[in-house]
């Protein structure tokens, strides 16, 4: 997440709070996925960013997750998700995200 989506991010949240928010991340990368849930949960962790401090609280969750993946449409689904759903390992990406949750209610 870089710094300019941070700023905008924090100018949503301080307009509309983060009531009843969640995030779903896409990245395909277990590492950037672990980065991005870490910043929106308890801040930027580089402490380089507008997130620096700003723990948020926003549970992150990947649009390929069970729950997440169950409530887009399947034409939607096969056109846009299928062929990464595909190329990736799913379990391995969403894994930070399951343990953030978990660790962090």
């Amino acid at each position: 997440m870089d710094l300019e989506g941070q700023g905008r991010i924090k100018q949503v949240v301080e307009q509309a709070g983060t009531e009843d928010v969640i995030a779903v991340l896409g990245a395909n990368s277990p590492d950037a996925v672990e980065m991005f849930a870490l910043t929106l949960k308890s801040g930027d962790p580089s402490y380089a960013g507008p997130l620096a401090g700003v723990a948020l609280g926003i549970p992150s969750f990947h649009i390929l997750e069970p729950e997440i993946a169950a409530q887009i449409a399947p034409e939607v689904y096969q056109r846009e998700l299928a062929l990464p759903a595909m190329a990736m390992d799913v379990d391995e990406v969403i894994g930070p995200l399951k343990t953030l949750r978990e660790e962090h209610p």
